[in-house]
């Protein structure tokens, strides 16, 4: 049995089905700051970072302040419209997590959304209270700095061999790496299985609830599960 007490996960693209979204919001944004327009591959890439980190990295050298808050403007309010309708949490989400918590694990949220953001949509879910602990990129470090990870583990009381990551990015998975901590690589959201792999998570995932599946297992502590179906 696998004995962690504390489930951190992230939030777009393993929770909830919103890449889609955030790829055309950041196309409509670079589009009104006359930026070039990018290949959704290297877009998805960088969802995980906090919004500044992530137009550093899609725009390296597009630092004047105007056109960064102007990004951040235009992409904000593209992203609030299509969220009128809010994104969809995945299948199987929202009974495994309630599951989770009646078996007694603590639960987190570590994301790279704004704090405003987040409290929108958790609102929405109407989880406002649900999880222990949540953190954003724009109170503390983006990833994969291990702060966020750290002050989830400080605030839940859990020390790091007892805590597990679940994520979609390389972000998330080197953030837990690099915070000592175990992680799961899901393979439906903003990165390629095989990028995630790399980054030496204990298991991966192709359906959510695979991820209680495994955690109810018998696993050994040492080896690494890909489920495939």
């Amino acid at each position: 049995m696998n004995n962690y007490e504390l489930l951190i996960f992230d939030w777009d693209g393993t929770l909830v089905d919103s890449i889609g979204r955030i790829v055309e919001s950041i196309l409509v944004a670079a589009t009104k700051c006359d930026l070039p327009r990018l290949d959704e591959n290297s877009i998805k890439g960088i969802i995980g970072l906090g919004l500044p980190e992530a137009i550093a990295v899609l725009y390296p050298g597009e630092t004047d302040r105007k056109l960064v808050e102007a990004f951040r403007r235009a992409y904000a309010d593209h992203y609030l419209a299509l969220e009128s309708e809010p994104s969809a949490l995945y299948p199987g989400v929202a009974t495994a997590l309630q599951h989770f918590r009646d078996r007694g694990h603590q639960l987190a949220v570590a994301t790279g959304k704004g704090r405003r953001g987040l409290d929108r949509v958790l609102a929405g879910q109407g989880w406002s209270d649900f999880f222990d602990v949540t953190r954003c990129a724009d109170e503390t470090a983006s990833k994969p700095d291990p702060l966020m990870i750290h002050e989830i583990l400080e605030h839940c009381g859990v020390s790091p061999e007892r805590a597990l990551m679940i994520g979609d990015s390389v972000f998330d998975l080197e953030m837990a790496r690099r915070a000592g901590v175990d992680s799961v690589a899901v393979s439906y959201g903003a990165q390629p299985l095989e990028v995630l792999l790399s980054c030496s998570p204990r298991m991966a995932i192709n359906h959510f609830s695979e991820l209680g599946e495994w955690l109810c297992s018998a696993a050994s502590p040492a080896e690494v599960v890909t489920y495939v179906g």
